[in-house]
């Protein structure tokens, strides 16, 4: 058999993607939808990038973290979804130990650093609603660098661990991930050895990476939608609600998703059910962020008609 090594044990060094081969009637529909999906986010994500860092109307806090946000999620789409298409395309689902646990850290670290990342972004709006007068000076551009880059130290530092007591593990068959990429859930149940203490520790990490930015973001907007609340008048309250409305809808999609996923006891859970909802926050999630976040924000939209504007002068929007 390709791929395993002759010894004590018999050594995998690649895996077999399951994907979808259990709907072979539907591998061209899913390789054109799938296929859009990611031109459709790349696009969208790399261009909402583009539109904040060459508009300077746009050069707030709020919109640098956002640009960050769309860069992230170009960066997750591009680890899952090209990897897809080539094994719907082609009919090769392998892949090799490296590449599965490079597409695990890097899957990962990015799901982590969207977490941090959506907190801090709750934070800007906690500050810009709840302290309006001090929020110049409490979010610089130099505190929005850190808090930004402190998101992206953080989602590398987290998953590491867990990744790295993984990759040391003896795989020695099967082979075959039921899953359409490399998660870590579907991985561990291949080594040839017990797991539970990698599964306790992942628990662990996920719960904290996952958990503790969740509640303080929760806790952010509970303290926002108490202040909007307060505001006297309905059309105050009203574009205070707006500027995080777009926000708050990204977040409950994502954690949504996670939750669903994670939270659901196993046992109730098909890995059909699993895969679909995997395909909500890897694949669907990414694409709707920039969409949901030009309809919802008056300025975007602005901004986006400017830089078209520039581009196709006789253009009219």
């Amino acid at each position: 058999m390709a791929g395993l090594e002759k010894g004590n044990h018999t050594r995998i060094t690649e895996f077999l993607l399951v994907g979808f081969e259990t709907l072979p009637e539907l591998q061209i529909t899913l390789f054109v939808v799938f296929f859009i999906i990611y031109l459709a986010t790349v696009a969208g994500n790399l261009l909402l990038v583009l539109t904040v860092w060459t508009d300077h109307h746009l050069h707030t806090p709020m919109y640098f973290f956002l640009s960050n946000l769309s860069f992230l999620e170009t960066g997750y789409v591009s680890t899952i979804i090209p990897r897809l298409l080539a094994s719907l395309a082609t009919g090769d689902k392998t892949i090799s130990l490296l590449g599965c646990f490079l597409q695990l850290f890097v899957f990962s670290f990015l799901g982590a650093t969207e977490c941090f990342l959506l907190t801090g972004m709750s934070y800007d709006r906690y500050l810009a609603i709840c302290d309006p007068l001090h929020y110049a000076s409490n979010m610089s551009p130099r505190f929005s660098f850190l808090l930004a880059f402190a998101s992206w130290a953080l989602g590398f530092v987290a998953p590491s661990f867990t990744v790295i007591m993984a990759s040391l593990l003896p795989f020695c068959g099967p082979s075959e991930i039921n899953h359409f990429f490399c998660d870590l859930t579907a991985l561990l149940k291949l080594p040839c050895t017990n797991t539970s203490l990698i599964e306790t520790t992942a628990l662990i990490s996920a719960f904290t990476i996952s958990m503790v930015p969740f509640v303080l973001t929760i806790t952010s907007y509970v303290y926002v939608i108490l202040t909007i609340l307060r505001i006297p008048s309905t059309t105050g309250r009203k574009k205070a609600f707006s500027t995080c409305s777009a926000h708050l809808i990204v977040v409950s999609m994502f954690y949504g998703a996670l939750i669903i996923m994670y939270v659901v006891p196993s046992g109730n859970q098909s890995l059909d059910f699993n895969k679909v909802f995997s395909l909500l926050y890897t694949v669907v999630t990414p694409m709707f962020n920039p969409i949901v976040y030009s309809l919802r924000n008056q300025e975007v939209k602005d901004a986006l008609r400017r830089a078209i504007g520039k581009m196709w002068p006789s253009t009219k929007m």
